[in-house]
């Protein structure tokens, strides 16, 4: 691989001669631009105003443009001798953990190559060293005409540098978040729980740019003169009443793909959500649209509904209450009144047997003047 700068890292008092090296490289489809009626090549040509000829690429330097439209020239010697320790250093500058650098700031990505065999003791001491510590290095360098930013970690046996956006050229996330409230029910964090937990891991070897297939397929049957393939019909996913229905039918979709057996509770949930589609057809929703809300007269009936019934269960446990005790009020009465009515006729017989006792001693006892006093007048 070719090197792009040659450098050394600064770790301390340690200076470790490097090579940088792009670790990525593009493999997307390059066009040319043409003349739409002819085929020939649409090209840029680089002409002086000046002179209004062509010049070549040894002709051609750099140069600031000022505000009043000057040209200050800015030769390689000039930016050979910048005031900056970086120019040609990899400076590092902390050590932090590698979770402390947000993925918004991660730029290209460089392989740093170890320049020289006196290099590779000082090179796998750091590397070592990263390793160990579980930690990345933050560090100053300058590539092509600026000074940047970037992240130094272990991949393998090589060290590796990420160059990094400065901290204010992160733009805010302003008005990115929906600007409406919606509420997410814990149900519905369950199924897309589940349907992660289905869909698994994936190994990104495995991955490639299909897009970048189809295009070449596209030139090469335009290169034989033969037609090019038709653009595959997009599956058509059915419409759904709300998110919920969503996520069950993805969870299902999922494991169907992966060869897993639907349980019966998949099943049922899928009798639901087709039931609930014949029920509901005039108000379809797309599957990517959040559940509708309710509207105030449908929350004001089942409210309604549910006080109905709430009002109901305690009319019922209050009836039965009064009942039992109205019921046990009228069997004590009725106790007392044959308790009274036992105990009247004992007082009468009483009073029946006292009273003609009385009458009985009355009409035996008889003074003996009376009796006599008759004696005389008979």
């Amino acid at each position: 691989m070719r090197s792009i700068w040659n450098g050394a890292i600064s770790f301390g008092l340690v200076s470790i001669p490097i090579k940088l090296v792009n670790a990525t490289e593009s493999h997307s489809v390059s066009f040319r631009q043409i003349h739409t009626q002819d085929g020939g090549r649409i090209r840029y040509r680089k002409v002086c105003e000046l002179e209004d000829r062509e010049v070549s690429q040894a002709e051609i330097g750099k140069g600031y443009e000022e505000a009043d439209g000057t040209i200050v020239p800015i030769t390689d010697e000039d930016l050979a001798h910048l005031p900056l320790p970086t120019a040609k250093t990899i400076d590092i500058v902390a050590f932090v953990p590698a979770d402390r650098i947000d993925p918004l700031q991660l730029e290209h990505a460089y392989y740093l190559a170890a320049n020289g065999a006196s290099a590779a003791k000082p090179y796998t001491l750091l590397r070592e060293a990263l390793r160990r510590s579980n930690r990345v290095a933050i560090a100053k360098f300058a590539l092509r005409g600026r000074e940047r930013l970037g992240m130094l970690r272990v991949v393998d046996d090589v060290i590796v540098m990420h160059g990094l956006l400065w901290p204010d050229e992160i733009r805010a996330p302003q008005d990115a978040a929906p600007d409406v409230e919606v509420s997410v029910r814990d149900k519905e964090l369950d199924l897309a729980d589940a349907l992660m937990d289905t869909l698994g891991e994936v190994d990104l070897a495995d991955l490639h740019d299909e897009y970048r297939e189809a295009l070449e397929e596209v030139i090469a049957a335009k290169t034989s003169g033969e037609t090019p393939p038709e653009a595959p019909q997009p599956a058509t996913g059915g419409k759904v009443l709300d998110l919920m229905a969503a996520l069950e039918n993805s969870v299902r979709a999922a494991k169907q793909s992966r060869g897993e057996a639907v349980g019966e509770t998949d099943e049922g949930t899928e009798a639901t959500a087709e039931g609930g589609e014949e029920a509901g057809e005039d108000e379809e929703a797309e599957v990517r649209h959040l559940p509708r809300r309710k509207s105030a007269a449908s929350r004001t009936a089942a409210s309604r509904t549910a006080s109905g019934k709430a009002g109901t269960g305690k009319a019922a446990q209050t009836d039965k209450a009064t009942a039992k005790k109205t019921t046990g009020a009228g069997a004590s009465r009725k106790t007392a009144s044959r308790t009274a009515q036992q105990k009247q006729p004992s007082k009468e017989k009483k009073t029946a047997r006292t009273g003609t006792g009385k009458t009985a001693a009355k009409k035996t006892t008889t003074s003996p003047k009376k009796t006599a006093a008759r004696k005389r007048t008979a």
